[in-house]
């Protein structure tokens, strides 16, 4: 008896803590709704150039959605990772709670950032 109790208790707790992948960074959402990213303008045009074919839309559950498909995403602290689908492997860093900016390879920033427009629709 004295053991179940031991087992539950540690289980209690276990589900009670944040989840954390290994780098002990939380584990976390990003807002649903649809993100357009863009590059910076200059003085002559626009302050932002969108890149039509890099939109997607956040769903529920970690999801995500395309113009070239669906799959799935990993938040780790403030940076995001693609894990499925057309965009994976594709690294972006939280800047805020609806600005994402694009990684390098290196781990750098990017110039691309991709800020949420509104809601699904």
């Amino acid at each position: 008896m004295k053991r179940a109790l031991s087992l539950a208790a540690a289980l209690s707790a276990m589900l009670a803590a944040p989840l954390a992948a290994q780098s002990g960074a939380p584990l976390g959402t990003l807002p649903v709704g649809r993100y357009q990213c863009s590059l910076p303008g200059d003085a002559s045009g626009p302050a932002w150039r969108d890149i039509d074919d890099m939109r997607f839309s956040i769903k529920n559950a970690s999801r995500y959605l395309s113009p070239t498909g669906d799959g799935t995403y990993l938040m780790q602290g403030d940076e995001l990772v693609f894990t499925r689908g057309p965009m994976k492997d594709q690294r972006y860093k939280r800047m805020g709670s609806s600005i994402l900016r694009k990684l390098k390879s290196d781990g750098s920033l990017d110039r691309i950032r991709c800020v949420r427009i509104g809601p699904l629709q």
